[in-house]
Order: C-alpha cells, then structure tokens, then sequence
C-alpha cells in the first residue's frame, strides 16, 4: 500500500472555535450572589425564570407546553412595595456585551406595567444592585382587606 493510500481521507483541518461567553449569565451570578448577601431574608422571594436561551427544538418544544413565555423578565422579585405587586427587571449584560430589548421583552414589560408591577430593564449588576436597591427602600405595599 502506498503512502497516499494511507493518507487517504485527507485528515481535516481541525479548527477549534471559541466557545461564546456568556456575558449575562456571569453577571446575573454575580448579582445573586450580591443579592444573598445584602437580602439574606428577602433573597428567598428573587429569583431568575430562565425563559431563554438556546436549546434543543424538541427541549423548547417541551418547555413551551409547560408554559414558558417567550419575552418575560428574567428576573422576578416577588417583594410588594411602593404600591407595586413586585419588580420584573430584564437583565442584560452591560456594554459593549449587551443585547438589545426584543420586541417580545418589550411587549411583556408592558403588559406587566399594565397589571401593577414595576417591569424595568438593567444592564449590568450594578445598575440592577441599584434598581433593586432603591425598590427595596420604597415602603411596602399594603394589602387590603
């Protein structure tokens, strides 16, 4: 046999890609961490709903028969104040990382707004640390009876 039999498929040319990072999801770890310290009693009502993301079509397909919602906040805090019901922050990374508000995330902001709550966008940890700062200052909501 000869040497270009043996060669023969021609390898490849391996070229390994660079795997994404994932700017938002290692700054909205970085947020909860802040979160279980600064609110170790309240960190229990803010949570993240991992609406999105890239996944199998069959996966996704599964998902939204379970009821997730294409363009709801990533983030829920289920804590009432101000007269507000609760706080929905879309989170996005911050710049130059970040994406753009979509018009579904748009629309479901709104509709939240609509029904009492305070539905707002952040870019990065900091600004939601100070979103969540301030909403948390506000006097809570009283129910009514």
């Amino acid at each position: 046999m000869t040497a270009a039999l043996k060669a023969w498929p021609a390898p490849r040319e391996t070229r390994t890609r660079k795997k994404p990072v994932d700017w938002e999801g290692i700054e909205q770890t970085a947020l909860f961490k802040w979160i279980d310290l600064q609110y170790p009693q309240e960190s229990k009502l803010i949570y993240h709903v991992p609406n999105g993301g890239h996944r199998h079509k069959v996966t996704a397909g599964k998902l939204k028969g379970q009821g997730v919602r294409a363009g709801m906040p990533d983030i829920n805090v289920d804590i009432a104040r101000g007269g507000y019901f609760g706080l929905r922050i879309e989170f996005k990374s911050t710049p130059p990382h970040d994406a753009p508000v979509s018009p579904k995330q748009r629309d479901a902001l709104q509709l939240l707004a609509e029904q009492g709550y305070l539905a707002i966008v952040c870019r990065g940890t900091h600004d939601a640390q100070e979103q969540i700062r301030a909403y948390m200052r506000l006097p809570k909501t009283e129910a009514r009876q």
